[in-house]
């Protein structure tokens, strides 16, 4: 009858001998470490030399016989009982409580679109500009802004890649003769847009998607000067994009009377105006003639638009520089 076989092996340093008959297996030992150190058979993983490398349970040979590990060193490479116990503690504590926290978890942020944000920073109005000398300047600028910053106007101006210098009001005195009112001019093909924002009473404002329609024509002046039908072909495309891409359905107004005439439906004696407008005077009227003493206007000619302009420009950028260098 064969003689039992002893095995040695080291952990932390220590050295353990067991006992095994002949025909025992490495799953023997792994069972008996089990038995006897109280390490589980999942934490045990042995480093034997010379030649045969590292083995983890479960083994790629589990009936690898004992007798071929005799003249072996083997080192199990495996954590104290102590140190078993005290990861699970760990683990127990740090484990998330299963009742519900107040504190919602963070959700991913949404993917932006740079190249969408790069062309909306492109096609826009570079400079917003209400006449100083109407009565609340600033709400006009906010009447302004909210046309720039309409969702339907933007993609619209994104898609024909339409950049305007500067967007301002119109002065209703000066645009209204007996027979028309003009609602809106364009000059040099997006250099000045000027829209009638304010009431011929001057007591509030026009209705926001009465102005948005006139906007929309006026972006078409961009490429045609003249009324024919590549201009009103044009002008159709571009109000059924700003319709469609509006999620507001049109938007609200800032409050619920700040913008809103709900009598203002586009009379018959109002037009839009009298086609794309050049040099230092404006076209109005039905007849496309120039209009008498432009030159003695209060409003505010195309030097003072753009030096304006430049001014609000440089302001902007002076306020830019003192936040950064805060």
């Amino acid at each position: 009858m064969a003689e039992n076989i002893s095995l040695t092996f080291y952990h932390h340093g220590n050295s353990h001998t067991f006992d095994f008959a002949p025909d025992s297996t490495i799953s023997d030992l792994a069972e008996k470490i089990f038995s006897s150190l109280s390490i589980p058979q999942a934490n045990q993983k042995f480093m034997i030399t010379p030649k045969i490398g590292v083995l983890k349970y479960p083994f790629p040979d589990p009936v690898l016989p004992l007798s071929s590990l005799i003249q072996k060193k083997i080192v199990l490479l495996a954590p104290l009982p102590s140190e078993l116990s005290a990861l699970s503690k760990a683990s127990a504590v740090s484990k998330p409580s299963q009742r519900s926290s107040p504190i919602k978890s963070a959700t991913p942020a949404r993917h932006r679109d740079w190249r969408k944000a790069q062309d909306e920073a492109t096609y826009t109005f570079g400079t917003i500009v209400p006449l100083p000398y109407l009565p609340n300047p600033e709400k006009s600028r906010r009447f302004l802004e909210r046309l720039r910053d309409d969702a339907g106007i933007k993609a619209s101006m994104r898609k024909h890649k339409f950049s305007v210098g500067v967007l301002t009001e119109m002065n209703p005195a000066e645009h209204t003769t007996h027979e028309s009112r003009t609602l809106g001019l364009n000059r040099n093909r997006g250099e000045v847009i000027e829209l009638r924002l304010r009431t011929d009473a001057y007591d509030g404002y026009r209705d926001y998607k009465v102005i948005r329609k006139t906007l929309c024509h006026e972006l078409a002046h961009n490429v045609f000067g003249e009324h024919d039908r590549n201009f009103w072909d044009l002008t159709k495309a571009i109000e059924k994009e700003v319709e469609e891409n509006d999620w507001r359905s049109g938007g609200h107004a800032l409050t619920n009377q700040e913008f809103y005439n709900p009598d203002d439906l586009g009379l018959d004696g109002e037009h839009m105006d009298g086609g794309g407008w050049t040099g230092g005077e404006f076209v109005l009227g039905g007849n496309n003639t120039l209009a008498q003493g432009a030159a003695a206007s209060r409003g505010l000619d195309r030097r003072e638009l753009m030096a304006q302009a430049a001014e609000e420009r440089m302001k902007k950028q002076r306020d830019a520089n003192k936040g950064a260098g805060a």
